[in-house]
């Protein structure tokens, strides 16, 4: 191994590198290479993630507005969450208030994190009866299907996403049919936000170059 490897495994470790030095069988080169591409991938799929973040977030909002009159509806007890989600919410005020921001429902929308709008598709206590029913389903104009089918695709989006926050390897996914659920979903909330993320996104010329990449015939960009 020349220095210039030697000093790139010290820099991101040999812990990090082991799954892609085993995918590459121990071509160092190789592993690096796949590595830069898994960074360039992650980059394009964060794009369309977080508009299906953001565009799940405020359909789910609007519904729970509408659903009891209010802007702030945490707080009526009609919407009776499990603890977990009533936690999350305490943490997102908490965090506003450090930054010394008020918990106005605008700010604890964009400050709660994507699991917690994905688990309000979840069982939850009963929220299927509670909150899916009256509310939910409203935000998804084009689903015709039920809660646990989309809350399933949904968690699976937000695995990956937290996957790519966290520089994890996402190579070994299969990443066009993860782009195409992505899209799916955003289009069952807005065709409008779909398109423009279709204009946008630049996920399958990434997977496109893998190869290349990999074999050392382009360079990554990421």
């Amino acid at each position: 191994m020349d220095g210039e490897f030697e000093d790139l495994l010290a820099a991101f470790s040999a812990a990090r590198m082991e799954p892609y030095l085993k995918h590459c069988n121990g071509d160092v080169a190789k592993a690096f290479r796949l590595y830069a591409w898994n960074l360039e991938v992650s980059a394009a799929l964060s794009g369309p993630l977080g508009c299906l973040e953001v565009a799940l977030r405020n359909a789910l909002h609007e519904q729970l507005v509408t659903l009891v009159g209010r802007s702030d509806w945490w707080r009526d007890r009609r919407v009776d969450l499990h603890d977990v989600a009533k936690g999350l919410l305490a943490e997102a005020a908490a965090n506003l208030a450090k930054r010394g921001k008020p918990a106005v429902p605008d700010a604890m929308v964009a400050e709660l994190h994507f699991g917690f709008w994905v688990a309000l598709l979840g069982k939850g206590r009963n929220y299927e009866t509670t909150l899916w029913r009256p509310a939910l389903r409203h935000a998804f104009p084009n689903y015709s299907g039920g809660r646990l089918p989309l809350h399933k695709q949904l968690d699976s989006m937000r695995y990956l996403r937290n996957r790519i926050a966290h520089a994890e390897p996402i190579h070994r996914r299969h990443l066009k049919a993860d782009h195409g659920t992505i899209l799916d979903l955003i289009g069952r909330i807005s065709p409008p936000a779909v398109e423009f993320v279709r204009r946008h996104d630049r996920v399958e010329q990434v997977l496109r170059r893998r190869r290349a990449v990999c074999d050392g015939d382009a360079d990554p960009q990421f």
